[in-house]
């Protein structure tokens, strides 16, 4: 399994400050009147902006932010982010709403041995038992956008509350 950086073909923009973003997009008007950010610009600002948070989160900006590709004929996959969590990598989608398909998380789990992945959205804490298209168990940790730069805070508490899926 490979981890890159975010340095693809097409690179996302990720500015230090997420009101530069807007401006340079020039969206201004649009983040002011909207009422759901997950509508504006196809959900890249709040995907922007858990960006910005994990950053933050570890203290240096010059750290970078790592995705997970997998290309295949027909088949490809990509998780949003892929953070180091006690010696795993823990992958975080961000999903507009509070709906929304898995299937890159569920390819991504299919490769790694441990049960633990990330969904960011616009909905309440909770922690889901789901199961792959392979049939493989794992928590899924889904938190709001607003809780991004404290992740590593709720998957102990996760692990702490909840049973290893099988």
């Amino acid at each position: 399994m490979t981890i890159l950086p975010d340095k693809r073909k097409s690179p996302r923009l990720q500015v230090l400050d997420t009101g530069m973003l807007n401006h340079f997009a020039g969206l201004q008007k649009e983040i002011v009147s909207s009422p759901d950010l997950d509508a504006v610009y196809q959900g890249k600002v709040v995907e922007h902006m858990v960006g910005q948070e994990l950053l933050a989160y570890k203290f240096n900006v010059l750290n970078e932010l790592n995705f997970w590709v997998r290309d295949k004929k027909d088949a490809e996959a990509k998780v949003d982010f892929v953070i180091g969590y006690e010696g795993r990598m823990i992958p975080i989608e961000v999903k507009s709403g509070t709906t929304g398909r898995l299937r890159s998380l569920h390819a991504f789990m299919d490769m790694v041995k441990h049960d633990t992945a990330v969904r960011l959205y616009g909905g309440v804490l909770k922690v889901d038992r789901v199961k792959t298209l392979q049939g493989k168990e794992y928590r899924l940790l889904n938190m709001p956008y607003y809780l991004a730069g404290k992740i590593e805070e709720y998957l102990r508490w996760m692990e702490n509350t909840t049973a290893p899926a099988k």
